[in-house]
């Protein structure tokens, strides 16, 4: 026997690897689910953050970088006029330095590196020539956001630590030697000053680092989830059609013989054969469509009400006709059962009695559906024994209704029994516990 007694207790499937939050801005995301807070909590963050586009670091940033040469060279003119007896004159040297520390920022979408270590280069320079503070302080400000934001953090703190470095030896020390001449040391605290603004950009560019990370975090995180959804739909889709189409075929096969070997001596009985066969293979093209159509329009409400354990006799009816009798027990009294649970409880009978049916050589079968402490119990024995190896199934339909059982959290238990027979017992949790004690049998 391939099956052997076994049991499965997992939880549902939304436990385990469910579908993960999806964060607002995410298109054709689930309304109303939580999304990160703070900065662009109400829509999606802006693309050179998040690096969503690949062709961002392919293209130069020419409209920013222009954008920010012309404020750097008009601010550094009006402080040029704040510092006229404390600085040198902005000449043409002052000029190409000022746009050298722009003109390298082209480089940080590609190489942030090398952006950050030319605008600090340039900056170290102008400050050196007694030039203005000024704007130029920005393009390094500029060039270690990027850099830091590209994942070259240790990059972006050194050159920011050599501009510090740099200014602290230029204002307290080589001011001596460098112009303008008669300069003298500016005060300790204006280095405070200047470390508050260190510490400043790079506590923003580490802040957007760590959001850029989550923000790409969670886009993988959806699309596992998304992929995990349809995996679970098309999972869900073929356990459907496999219960639907093993219980009919069967039905016909097994219709098909008996027609066959009746067509000349009683084709009266071979005509009822026949219309066997026509009502199951309507039924079946009828649930077949009806999964199909769910695939074509997913969303849409389903034409016709899933199969629920109200359909119990048809399926006592069909196996009837192919000779199997089946004797039904119903214990407790039913209550409200979820969709879900119904159909899940549906098709665990129907598969085990296909099993019955294809697989065991017993003619008869009992199925016993009890409702009661928040539960619906289920037993479907067979007398036995198997006609083939394949003793209670081929193993799809048992895995089949193992998967039902467990994305509700319930249980299975399929394996022969100690008179040879076969036994699946299946247990299906319900929101509130049936009340009542009645009983009732029916015998076909």
């Amino acid at each position: 026997m391939e099956e052997q007694r076994s049991q499965t207790g997992d939880g549902p499937s939304g436990e385990q690897g469910g579908p993960a939050r999806r964060p607002p801005w995410a298109r054709g995301g689930t309304a109303g689910a939580p999304g990160p807070r703070g900065f662009w909590s109400q829509g999606e963050p802006p693309r050179w953050l998040t690096g969503a586009s690949g062709g961002s670091a392919r293209r130069l940033p020419w409209a920013s970088t222009i954008l920010l040469g012309i404020f750097v060279m008009v601010g550094s003119t009006f402080a040029a006029h704040g510092q006229a007896d404390e600085k040198a004159p902005l000449d043409l040297f002052a000029r190409l330095l000022l746009l050298a520390a722009v003109a390298v920022l082209l480089l940080r979408h590609r190489h942030p590196v090398v952006a950050v270590f030319g605008a600090s280069a340039a900056a170290m320079v102008y400050l050196g020539a007694g030039y203005p503070y000024g704007p130029v302080f920005l393009a390094v400000a500029v060039g270690c956001f990027s850099a830091v934001v590209a994942g070259h953090r240790r990059a972006a703190w050194s050159a920011v630590a050599m501009v510090w470095v740099g200014h602290i030896l230029v204002a307290h020390w080589l001011y001596r030697w460098l112009p303008p001449e008669g300069d003298d040391a500016p005060p300790w605290g204006q280095e405070l000053a200047v470390a508050a603004w260190v510490v400043a950009i790079v506590a923003a560019a580490e802040f957007v680092r760590v959001r850029r990370e989550q923000w790409a975090a969670q886009r993988a995180e959806r699309r596992l989830a998304e992929k995990r959804r349809a995996d679970e739909e098309r999972l869900r889709m073929a356990r459907e059609l496999h219960d639907v189409l093993a219980h009919s075929i069967s039905v016909i096969n097994v219709q098909a013989g008996v027609g066959l070997a009746l067509l000349d001596s009683d084709p009266e009985q071979a005509r009822t054969a026949l219309t066997t066969i026509k009502a199951a293979s309507k039924e079946a093209l009828g649930e077949v469509r009806q999964v199909l159509d769910t695939l074509r329009t997913p969303g849409d409400a389903p034409r016709a009400p899933a199969p629920g354990l109200d359909r119990l006799p048809e399926l006592v009816e069909q196996a009837a006709s192919t000779g199997l009798a089946v004797t039904v027990e119903t214990d407790g009294a039913r209550g409200t059962v979820p969709p879900g649970a119904d159909l899940a409880a549906f098709r665990i009978v129907q598969e085990a009695l296909t099993n019955v049916v294809r697989h065991s050589g017993s003619r008869t079968a009992e199925v016993r559906v009890g409702y009661g402490g928040g539960r619906i119990r289920l037993r479907i024995d067979d007398a036995g024994p198997a006609t083939g190896t394949d003793a209670g199934g081929s193993g799809n339909g048992l895995a089949g209704m193992r998967e039902r059982a467990a994305a509700l959290g319930g249980t299975i238990e399929a394996g022969t029994r100690p008179d040879g027979g076969f036994r699946v017992r299946a247990e299906l949790p319900l929101p509130a516990a049936g009340s009542g004690a009645a009983h009732q049998k029916e015998t076909p």
